[in-house]
């Protein structure tokens, strides 16, 4: 076999082509990485929502908890369902919740412009019910009063949502921004809680909720708890575990993320394969005499068709490389963008994982291989009295 040292010369004396076909591959392995890596990222922050021991409630055929509706004389029917767990005073732990969307003005953007921001109508023991929530500014609301929490994902971020601030739930109904909770980066990070009661008068829900939260016993009461929840033909309700729920509620954002990535790094691809390609068919004819030479000490075809693809191979694999050292910068970012099963605002983190990142830089390798290949061929092909002639 032909040294790879000998690669590793010629990558290096073709400095200008070989850094630009590097920066091509490196281009398109960052645009895929950093798509997948926001892809798993949605993911992350949507089913990071739910627990295994919590079961949601919605009316059957409801796609999520915005299109259903379930009377509130049906919740306590479904929270002495068999499963459900007791809090420490003996009563279930569960609740009835309302969910809306509202346009909020978005700061830090153009003047009048607004975004969606889900609000959550809430009983007073949400945090037992959501243990990974918990203050981290100011305090809870009190009962019965048009107080609110806030995620700390939409602090800060649009108009009266600040601690201490105040902002319109609906026109003529303003409620006050009291605590500033964090979830464990979940979409909960991105919703505004207040009292149930404050939800239903705002918007007209009287005698309505849109879902009902319970908290299990344990993950494997889920079916005899789905099994008499459902048993009502008359109710038309269904149950699921949570994380079921919000990885559904992920699966449209994530998808659409996912395939515009790979819809970019193809065309990207395309170009970079090319550039790939004209470099080492250039290197092809620059070292026509070499191959010849090395046709004459008698490598084997297959030696110089190796040693072709593996320069181009090398030199992906480099560009790979430094596209994901980039994409692994956007870690630390966080982006806001529509979810949407909710059509709220949501803000998201790139959530690199060692398979993607994995799977990014066999990508860039390919793209080597095949913008290698035909030059290799071309040059293994070489006659060795043609090429001493040239």
């Amino acid at each position: 076999m032909i040294p790879i040292s000998y690669n590793v010369r010629s990558l290096l004396v073709r400095k200008t082509t070989t850094l630009a076909t590097a920066g091509g591959i490196a281009l398109v392995v960052f645009v895929l990485a950093a798509a997948l890596m926001l892809s798993s990222g949605v993911k992350k922050t949507l089913v990071a929502g739910g627990r295994d021991d919590n079961a949601i409630v919605l009316r059957k055929g409801s796609g999520n908890e915005l299109s259903s509706s379930i009377e509130s004389n049906t919740v306590s029917l479904i929270l002495a369902a068999p499963g459900v767990k007791k809090d420490d005073t003996g009563a279930p732990l569960g609740s009835g919740e309302v969910i809306v969307v509202i346009a909020q003005e978005k700061l830090g953007a153009k003047p009048g412009q607004v975004s969606n921001i889900l609000v959550r109508g809430v009983a007073e023991n949400v945090l037992k019910l959501r243990p990974e929530a918990r203050l981290v500014a100011g305090r809870s609301p009190k009962p019965g009063t048009d107080e609110c929490l806030i995620g700390k994902g939409i602090a800060g971020n649009f108009r009266g949502m600040s601690l201490g601030e105040k902002f319109e739930l609906k026109k003529n109904r303003p409620v006050e921004v009291v605590g500033v909770f964090e979830a464990g980066g979940s979409s909960f990070e991105s919703e505004v809680w207040v009292n149930v009661e404050t939800a239903r008068t705002s918007f007209g829900r009287e005698g309505l909720v849109s879902s009902v939260t319970v908290r299990l016993e344990s993950p494997a009461k889920l079916d005899a708890f789905k099994a008499n929840v459902s048993t009502d033909k008359q109710l038309q309700l269904e149950a699921k575990r949570e994380t079921t729920y919000y990885e559904e509620q992920s699966q449209g954002t994530a998808l659409f993320i996912a395939g515009m990535g790979w819809v970019v790094s193809v065309f990207c691809a395309f170009g970079a394969m090319l550039g790939a390609m004209n470099t080492m068919f250039a290197a092809v004819a620059q070292r026509k005499r070499e191959v010849g030479t090395l046709r004459a000490l008698g490598f084997s075809k297959f030696s110089i068709l190796s040693s072709f693809v593996l320069e181009s191979t090398v030199l992906a694999v480099v560009g790979g490389l430094i596209g994901l050292g980039a994409s692994l910068l956007l870690s630390f970012a966080r982006v806001s963008m529509m979810n949407f099963a909710t059509w709220q605002e949501v803000s998201f983190s790139f959530s690199p994982t060692p398979r993607l990142l994995i799977g990014s830089l066999v990508a860039g390798a390919l793209m080597g291989i095949l913008g290698g290949f035909l030059p290799a061929l071309k040059a293994a092909r070489t006659s060795p009295i043609e090429a001493m002639r040239g």
